[in-house]
């Protein structure tokens, strides 16, 4: 009797589940209004792996696709690192990278070393400064001119021991690590990691076009120009590619006669870099440097009294330089950010898997479902990091309550209007009514953020396409169909 029993609850729990399943199904199913699915399936991507998560503005989910599995966000990821370190560092966080003495001046000579501690500011560039990129630089000239060094007797050493001494996060690929969107991480930079080359096919067909770089045509790098000028109307063929590990560039670009380019293109060990391009602004700038430059990589006692504060530059406030994460999707702002928001949360240098490990515990503190998140990189250039548009919308949900999110939202990308949405909906009702982040890496593009509908109802919207061998144009194009009918029809 007892095993009849035993078999006839057995049973009858099983058919109670599998009845809970299919009304779960069910449920979910509910949510996939037969629109959604019929412009996700019968699109020419439909082969492609789609999710679309949507909520209201009370945060409840009111459309869905593919919700919690798991797809590849690219440089939405970026949502959720900002939100991190906005969280850690406070929108009026500002970088001051200092500069030391250790010596003596007399007679207009500084005897002694000239000592730069980094903190990993990613602005000493123009990018913050109406494209000066010597700015920072005028800012250090004005500290050592205030004094009246003229000539320099000694090293100038610059510290970065801030972050550690992994140029890279894990997974970014190899053939990125020339151009800018995918440069080396260090505490001490200059000028985003980056030379800037402009190529002149200006010269006869079969000739090797002209080149010139910032800064100075620097010999910090050394190019291989091989590039060639073919006849006007050819196709332009782009070739950079950096030696790894060396500042040795090729260039093997095939331009059409009168064609112009510009490429921002990556750099070995930044601290050098920062250094030597320092160096030679001081000598145009008439200040003699007759030491060597040095990479110093210790943790340094800057309470010693052996070490003279001289001066210091304060970078915008962190309220500023969001806006390069979000709207503008700069890797480098990201990762650069991450590192330090790791190294100011746990007190010893900044890594990018301390800065993930921040991450996710934030995401805990957000109720976000973080055994759905797989982070090797803050930026999202990693085809390895991983997560659901159901948590993106939950973080967009939870950011609304944060003490910070009027400064995250103006970080965002504004449709039709500026950053990476700057093109998309610029001939649409849609304009303006969306603050958001777009993506891409090869085979992934996805979008999320706040949508103003025609009703005027705050909805949040995630929406991912992995593993399309379509056009990007069509997929954008079928994205923005979606965000269009949750316009109209919420």
């Amino acid at each position: 009797m007892y095993h009849y029993y035993r078999r006839f609850w057995g049973f009858a729990l099983l058919t109670i589940g599998m009845l809970c399943s299919v009304r779960v199904a069910y449920a979910q199913h509910f949510k996939s209004s037969p629109h959604l699915v019929n412009l996700i399936e019968h699109s020419a991507a439909r082969n492609a792996f789609w999710s679309v998560t949507v909520r209201d503005s009370s945060g409840n989910i009111i459309q869905q696709y593919n919700k919690d599995k798991l797809i590849k966000p690219a440089s939405n990821l970026k949502l959720l690192t900002s939100a991190a370190v906005l969280n850690e560092l406070g929108p009026d966080y500002q970088y001051k990278t200092r500069i030391y003495g250790m010596g003596t001046l007399r007679d207009s000579v500084w005897n002694g070393d000239i000592i730069f501690r980094g903190a990993g500011d990613p602005s000493i560039s123009g990018t913050m400064y109406r494209e000066d990129r010597f700015h920072v630089f005028d800012e250090y000239f004005k500290i050592l001119d205030s004094l009246g060094i003229r000539r320099i007797n000694g090293n100038i050493i610059g510290n970065d021991a801030f972050f550690d001494n992994k140029p890279y996060p894990k997974g970014w690929d190899w053939d990125d690590l020339s151009f800018y969107y995918a440069v080396e991480i260090g505490a001490l930079s200059f000028n985003n990691n980056t030379v800037d080359l402009e190529v002149f096919a200006d010269g006869k067909i079969g000739n090797t076009p002209r080149i010139e770089w910032f800064p100075y045509n620097t010999d910090y790098v050394q190019f291989i120009n091989n590039q060639i000028i073919t006849p006007p109307g050819t196709e332009y063929d782009e070739y950079y590619r950096r030696i790894l590990g060396t500042n040795t560039i090729i260039l093997g670009s095939k331009l059409p006669k009168g064609y112009y380019e510009k490429e921002s293109l990556s750099i070995n060990n930044p601290t050098l870099y920062f250094l030597d391009s320092f160096k030679k602004y001081l000598e145009n700038s008439g200040v003699a440097v007759k030491g060597s430059l040095i990479v110093d990589h210790q943790d340094l006692d800057w309470d010693n009294p052996k070490y003279v504060l001289l001066g210091s530059h304060k970078s915008l406030p962190v309220d500023s330089l969001l806006h390069q994460i979000n709207k503008e999707s700069n890797n480098f702002f990201t990762e650069m950010m991450l590192k330090t928001a790791a190294a100011k949360h746990y007190g010893i240098q900044g890594s990018t898997e301390l800065g993930i490990q921040l991450v996710k515990e934030f995401a805990h503190e957000i109720k976000m479902d973080t055994t759905q998140i797989k982070m090797t990189d803050g930026s999202g250039m990693s085809a390895s990091t991983l997560i659901t548009t159901n948590n993106i919308t939950l973080l967009l949900q939870n950011m609304r309550n944060s003490p910070y999110f009027e400064s995250y939202y103006r970080s965002l990308s504004v449709a039709g209007e500026d950053g990476t949405f700057s093109h998309r909906f610029n001939d649409s009702i849609i304009k303006g009514r969306i603050h958001g982040k777009s993506g891409y890496i090869s085979g992934v593009r996805t979008m999320s953020g706040y949508l103003k509908s025609a009703k005027n109802h705050k909805l949040i919207f995630s929406i991912a396409t992995n593993h399309f061998n379509t056009k990007t144009k069509y997929v954008d194009r079928i994205q923005e169909q979606i965000v269009k009918w949750l316009y109209n029809i919420f």
